[in-house]
Formats: structure tokens, sequence, C-alpha cells
């Protein structure tokens, strides 16, 4: 019974909404495009994000974990308990479930790939795995390096409800897909931009190369706020410009639904400052709220526009 709440603590199950919402966002958008949905599409998304999300948690803090350790060392009691230095797991057993995990994760692509007639679910999910590597492990290492941030604006924004849009329709840039994108993207960077905020001191001193150690706590914190305004108003954009978007009748209800908590965000970022973790914490958890509950509802809004055949 240790083991199991070892491993559950491991796999950060408040963290799984940040690919779960996009990975619903593309089942509704793929589903919308054909006017049906497909249960083995849907089923198929459903483990996929298990396996995926497991590969990602997993294999990100064997690849953190000496500057976690590092960050340990120079605040004991300031931040959460970290996997690996803190031996809640030894780094083996982590590097070798989040392997498994992608393993996996690419045989449930290919036999869905066969069972569905999807023959491209197998190279964007390789692909979708492969951005996860070149960010956080050898050789590439972005995440390090400088644009890991950017990074996982394409694969969260970008491959994931692109493979999940592709699983139902079989069509991997639906026309819906293609005018929301864009500020989907946005969202996902507000979120990669905020993610840096808590490891600032940390990260510099081990060396790693984030939005946050070369530009600084303040400027990310206006990054995020203004990326997030940014990706609510391009989503209004695209329904009034775009053929293909959703109508307003749509949009508005998920940007009216995210306002409130980004109100809030802007109302806890003085808080927010270097070192802060609790007003960071408070601070990211408005952001997340404002982007899931926001790309839920157009998931929602989308996905019943289309199996209503309402335009």
């Amino acid at each position: 019974m240790l083991e199991a709440r070892r491993w559950w603590y491991a796999l950060k199950p408040a963290s799984w909404p940040k690919v779960l919402v996009p990975a619903l966002f593309g089942q509704a958008v793929g589903a919308a495009a054909v006017g049906h949905l497909s249960l083995g599409a849907l089923v198929f998304g459903v483990l996929w994000m298990v396996a995926d999300v497991s590969f990602i948690v997993l294999l990100n803090d064997w690849g953190d974990r000496e500057v976690d350790t590092l960050k340990r060392r120079m605040f004991p009691q300031g931040c959460s308990p970290k996997t690996i230095p803190d031996g809640i797991l030894p780094a083996r057993a982590v590097l070798g479930a989040g392997l498994g995990a992608g393993a996996v994760a690419l045989v449930l692509a290919w036999g869905a790939g066969l069972a569905l007639g999807r023959p491209l679910l197998l190279p964007l999910a390789a692909l979708g795995l492969l951005v996860f590597a070149a960010y956080t492990l050898p050789p590439l290492r972005l995440n390090y390096r400088g644009g890991g941030e950017l990074l996982e604006m394409v694969g969260v924004g970008g491959v994931l409800p692109t493979l999940h849009a592709y699983a139902q329709c079989g069509q991997w840039a639906p026309a819906e897909w293609v005018a929301l994108a864009p500020g989907l993207l946005a969202l996902s960077l507000s979120s990669a931009l905020a993610s840096g905020l808590s490891d600032e001191e940390s990260d510099r001193a081990g060396g790693k190369r984030t939005f946050t150690t070369w530009w600084g706590n303040a400027v990310v914190r206006r990054g995020t706020e203004v990326l997030l305004g940014v990706g609510l108003l391009l989503w209004l954009a695209a329904s009034c410009l775009a053929e293909d978007a959703p109508p307003l009748a749509v949009v508005v209800p998920a940007v009216g639904l995210a306002l409130p908590f980004g109100v809030r965000l802007v109302r806890r970022s003085p808080s927010a400052v270097t070192n802060a973790f609790g007003a960071q914490s408070a601070y990211k958890a408005e952001l997340h709220r404002a982007i899931w509950w926001g790309t839920f509802a157009l998931s929602v809004g989308v996905l019943a526009v289309g199996l209503g055949g309402w335009k």
C-alpha cells in the first residue's frame, strides 16, 4: 500500500489536466469535424493519455533529478517533496517506468492505427514523445539549453490535440482546429512560462536556461498574463473572422468562464515574487483554472455544435 502511494505521488495526478484538457479539445474538434463521436478513438485517447502523461511526468523527474537535488539543498523547507532527491522512489525505477510508459503509448498508437484505419497515429504519437524527449532528455535537453517553453507550447498546444483530432476524424488539421490553434498555442506558452517561476534560483544555480532565468520573475509574470489574454482574444477573433471557427455563442461562454480566473491571476501577481513558493503556487493555480476551464468549456461547445449540426 505504501509503495502504491509512492508511485501515485510520483505520477503527480494534480498536473494531469495540463495534458488531458488539450487532448479532450482535440477529441472534440475531431468529432465535430465529422459530426459523430468515435467510441474507439475516445477509448484510445484515454488509454494513450494515461501512458503519455506517465512517460512525461516520470522522465521529467528523472531528467531533473540533479537540479531538484540542488533545489532541495537551497530550500530544505520551501518546496514540495521531490520524487528522487527525497527518496520517494529510486532513480532507476523512475527511469524504467517512464520508458515503459512510452513504449506502451507507442504500442497503443500502433494498435489503434490499425483498428481505426488511422495510419498516421503511430508517427504522431512518436512525434509527441520525441518532443518531450527533446525537452528534457539528452542529447538535446532544450529545457536546459534554452527554448524549452517554446517546445512545450508546440507539444501541448499543437501535437497533442492534433493527434487526438486525427484519431477521431482521420484529418490531422480539421478546419475548426486550424482556426482555434493560435489561441490554444498562446495559452500553452503562458502555462509553460509560469512553470519556471518556482525554480528560478535553483535553475540558475544549476546552469539551466529558461525564460525565467534569462528575464527574471517580474517579466515572466507579465508575459504569462499577456499571453493568457492574447489566447482568449484569438479565440474571439477566430469566431468573428474565420469561416470555419465555432460561433460566438460557443466561444463567448468559454472566454467568460476563463476571465474571472484571469482577473484573480493578475491580483495575485504582485505577491508571486522570487522564492515566494506559496504565492507562486496560488498564482499558477489561477492560471491553470483559466486555461483548463476555458478550454474545457470550448471543447464542450464545439462538440455540441458539431454533433448537433448547428453552425
